[in-house]
């Protein structure tokens, strides 16, 4: 595949995009057809900028007409966050050589039609949405454009991997509730003591697989409600260290908190972030073999708090740039929405960010980066418990 470097083009003047919009806008019956489509249209120029578009577009972008759209490229019409982070716009950043919807739009540019499935993740607040994409050239007065369809799937892609989490992982867990439940009858005092603690995990594993849903879902929606408190950093922690020191997951494995992790109150959701950092600590539990260990640590710096997690693993390249979108998952495809809740939960609903590092010598580190305080109004209240812990 082309490099990103090599394939950036030029912008067209204003002057060149109204010129190439006459091509298709003058043709009235052109535009009727494409106006009565249900998918979204748009026409690029060879410098993969948007010069005709249909109705579908426009009101699937939530735009007032085809002026917000002219000239822009399309991950920058669709407010893709790859397209703000690089200075090229769209197909300037190193991420977009995964999109589906750049890899479709270059293969036409080359001659060939194609179809693909991309998933956007929208700069505004965070959402994404999952497109299927298909692209074919045209070629008008010696003028190379790609013509390009996009369909939302996103309900379609939602729906699969809910069924794939509750039919692989869900079933999983009640597989085993039910194989120690039939053991019961037949076991020892000493096996119904270790079969109870085991049974009570298993069914606080499920009832945690489901609400994790329920919130991402309510999330989503713009429907979860932020609840503010103080929250004791190394309490959190051990409270994740300790959900999952006795599930499957950790079997011979450790999960430990570094030494140097500091001490201290912060303002936010707990119930939110201790979330986050489930998600982080399982997916990191996944990732390393047997007798490895995952770290978990936190730190505070001027008006920021951050937590981590560590593991001794090293994500491939080609992870690292899908690792936050909504349908990828290493576990495979439609097994769950990896570290994309994460980045919603932090970046929508606690205000601060999260990263990643990942290579052989370091293995691989998600820092979460959130205000000591989440709201101004918040500091009063919680004012007195803070200073009195933070100052230890």
């Amino acid at each position: 595949m082309d490099t990103i470097e090599n394939t950036i083009p030029q912008r067209s003047s204003i002057e060149e995009l109204y010129k190439q919009s006459k091509y298709f806008t003058n043709q009235w019956p052109l535009q009727y057809f494409a106006d009565s489509m249900s998918e979204a249209v748009a026409v690029l120029n060879e410098n993969q900028q948007i010069v005709f578009c249909n109705n579908a577009l426009i009101s699937f972008l939530d735009v007032v007409n085809t002026n917000d759209v002219i000239g822009k490229k399309p991950g920058e019409a669709l407010r893709c966050v790859y397209a703000r982070e690089s200075k090229y716009g769209c197909g300037g950043a190193e991420a977009c050589s995964m999109c589906g919807l750049y890899r479709a739009i270059m293969k036409s540019q080359k001659g060939n039609a194609s179809k693909e499935e991309c998933n956007i993740i929208r700069d505004s607040d965070y959402s994404a949405i999952d497109l299927n994409v298909r692209t074919a050239p045209l070629t008008i007065e010696n003028q190379l454009f790609t013509i390009c369809t996009m369909t939302d799937i996103s309900a379609e892609k939602r729906r699969k991997t809910l069924e794939s989490v509750f039919f692989h992982d869900v079933l999983n867990v009640l597989s085993g509730l039910v194989g120690y439940t039939e053991l019961l009858p037949h076991a020892t005092p000493e096996e119904m003591k270790e079969f109870a603690l085991t049974i009570r995990d298993l069914s606080l594993e499920l009832t945690e697989q489901i609400e994790a849903q329920h919130e991402l879902t309510k999330a989503e929606h713009n429907e979860y409600v932020v609840q503010i408190e103080g929250i004791h950093s190394l309490s959190l922690l051990e409270t994740v260290r300790a959900t999952y020191a006795r599930q499957a997951a950790a079997q011979n494995k450790q999960i430990v908190i570094h030494p140097n992790s500091e001490d201290f109150i912060c303002a936010s959701d707990e119930h939110l972030l201790k979330r986050i950092l489930r998600n982080l600590t399982k997916n990191a539990l996944e990732a390393i073999s047997e007798f490895d260990t995952v770290t978990l640590g936190c730190s505070r710096k001027e008006n920021t708090v951050q937590f981590w997690v560590h593991n001794p693993s090293v994500m491939p390249k080609e992870v690292q740039l899908r690792i936050f979108q909504r349908s990828f998952s290493t576990k495979g495809e439609g097994r769950g929405f990896g570290t994309y809740s994460v980045k919603l939960f932090t970046e929508r609903y606690l205000k601060g960010h999260v990263t990643f590092s990942s290579n052989i010598e370091d293995g691989t580190t998600f820092t979460v980066t959130i205000p000591a305080t989440l709201f101004e109004e918040d500091t009063q209240t919680l004012l007195p418990l803070l200073i009195s812990a933070n100052t230890q």
